[in-house]
């Protein structure tokens, strides 16, 4: 089997975007990356970024869309993904008021549908997971219970382990208890402070969280740093090279 590609969720340089999106994938792909997960298409439509895609040899693994977008416009975002290769559509986040256990029961319904839709269009649809899932309700952690009266076969995991474990959680133990469901990693590390930190510096088993999502059929890991203390690239090419020198010893 083999193991999956790397591929950095753009956020982590969302500072470099900002001032030159074009220019900053550019470097992305210079750094060694070969895929990236989009949080946002710098104003360019997707024939635009398809060429910027073409032009710079990197893929898109995923990209995150809002709830909002998601519910108005969800043919325009999987036309935008089909356009560019982008074969995953991921839920990033859910403002406060959507987290409470009734909240999030009658958003299964809505999950399942988006699912449904995506994977009518031959696009992955998946959550992606912070801290406050694994808030307890009813004996179940609020990701137990969304994972557990979702469709499987429609609505996916986009784990983040770095989340994970600041909420107390065992990373590589959750993906094993959730086998077959995290189809993208968010490969994250964290400092003795419980600050982010690149991959490999910090505290965290990273190549036990690699391994356990191998194991489990996981798609992409997905290297990411919420808020880089060194400048951004800097970040996400040191990430590479620490991630890439931990597979190569598994």
């Amino acid at each position: 089997m083999d193991r999956p590609p790397i591929a950095l969720q753009l956020y982590t340089v969302r500072d470099e975007t900002a001032r030159d999106f074009v220019g900053t994938l550019h470097r992305v792909a210079e750094i060694g990356y070969r895929a990236v997960e989009f949080a946002g298409y710098g104003g360019l439509s997707s024939s635009q970024m398809a060429g910027l895609l073409a032009d710079t040899g990197l893929r898109a693994a995923s990209t995150h869309v809002g709830l909002a977008a998601l519910e108005s416009d969800l043919d325009r975002e999987l036309d935008y993904c089909q356009t560019i290769g982008c074969a995953a559509l991921v839920l990033p986040w859910l403002p406060p008021e959507q987290r409470s256990p009734d909240a999030l029961r009658a958003l299964f319904p809505r999950l399942n549908e988006i699912g449904r839709r995506c994977h009518e269009r031959g696009i992955a649809f998946g959550y992606h997971n912070h801290d406050f899932e694994f808030a307890q309700s009813d004996g179940k952690t609020l990701l137990d219970l969304l994972l557990g009266e979702t469709d499987p076969l429609v609505v996916a995991l986009e784990f983040d382990a770095y989340w994970a474990a600041y909420a107390g959680v065992d990373p590589a133990a959750y993906l094993r208890k959730q086998a077959g469901r995290a189809l993208l990693i968010h490969v994250k590390d964290m400092s003795p402070a419980r600050t982010f930190t690149e991959v490999g510096d910090g505290t965290l088993d990273i190549a036990g969280i690699c391994r356990a999502a191998h194991e489990q059929n996981a798609r992409w890991y997905i290297v990411e740093n919420d808020q880089p203390s060194i400048p951004s690239l800097e970040s996400a090419k040191r990430s590479l090279e620490n991630l890439r020198a931990i597979l190569q010893a598994l």
